[in-house]
């Protein structure tokens, strides 16, 4: 059974898909960097910088839309930040009713909690538009390439790799689950039993994944070994970056740093 969809790498031949692994890595570091620096409440500068990452998507051939719709599964961890709208001290905006109680949110918590959701929410598209234009490996040649430290890197990619290797078993107990479950023709008869039962045996089935995904990624580690492995990813050398790629490198980090640099100063 294909598991092909917890792979976000979409091939294409856009301008962004053919940019250097090395060189994507870094300006998306950079981007998430310089938004993430960003002051509360510079809201004109914020825009320039969702120009910047939608300029990008359109240029990748993927669609705002596509990149958007997989950003938005990131914004409810933003609510951890919820409880600032109510602890920073400031001007109140408006109170808020419920039931008996009556909630005060200050001006500076909103301002704060939007800025952050709006950080991450720029943060995460940027992510997925360098995790869907690039491919995994090339990532991981990229980072070694960048000089972060080889175990680093091994752990990213045997992570990697052993997410499909839990995948994979956990399809493999539903569809025996599915073989073994009896179906009734008649209507309104569920199959299986209550609802105390189900959560019993999702249970073992819970277990006994954790159990033969790490049986069976000892296995994978130790055919590794056999072969040669030794936590370095093997790849042919990189060849130098050209001299268009290290002015693009420059104007584009030039660029989020007078970014940044300008929010800070007229915010």
């Amino acid at each position: 059974m294909h598991i092909h969809f917890l792979d976000p790498y979409r091939p294409g031949h856009s301008p962004v898909h053919r940019l250097d692994a090395r060189l994507k890595l870094v300006l998306a570091l950079a981007f998430i960097l310089s938004a993430g620096l960003a002051p509360d409440g510079a809201w004109p500068a914020y825009a320039l910088w969702l120009s910047l990452i939608t300029s990008a998507e359109a240029l990748s051939e993927l669609g705002i839309a596509y990149v958007l719709k997989r950003a938005a599964l990131a914004l409810p961890f933003v609510l951890a930040a919820l409880p600032l709208v109510f602890t920073l001290d400031g001007q109140p905006a408006f109170n808020l009713a419920i039931g008996p109680w009556e909630l005060a949110i200050s001006q500076p918590g909103l301002e704060r909690f939007l800025s952050l959701a709006f950080k991450s929410w720029v943060s995460v598209q940027a992510a997925i538009l360098l995790s869907a234009t690039t491919s995994f490996p090339d990532l991981l040649v990229a980072m070694r390439a960048l000089r972060i430290p080889r175990l680093l890197v091994a752990i990213f990619g045997l992570m990697w790799r052993y997410l499909f290797v839990l995948a994979d078993e956990a399809l493999r107990l539903v569809r025996a689950r599915v073989a073994r479950s009896g179906e009734s023709g008649l209507p309104g008869i569920k199959s299986g039993g209550r609802l105390a039962w189900r959560a019993r045996v999702a249970g073992g089935m819970a277990g006994s994944l954790f159990l033969r995904a790490f049986e069976r990624s000892d296995r994978i580690y130790m055919a590794m070994v056999a072969r040669g492995y030794d936590g370095e990813v093997r790849a042919f050398p990189l060849p130098g970056l050209t001299g268009g790629q290290w002015t693009m490198l420059t104007a584009w980090i030039g660029l989020l740093a007078a970014l940044l640099a300008l929010a800070h100063l007229l915010w």
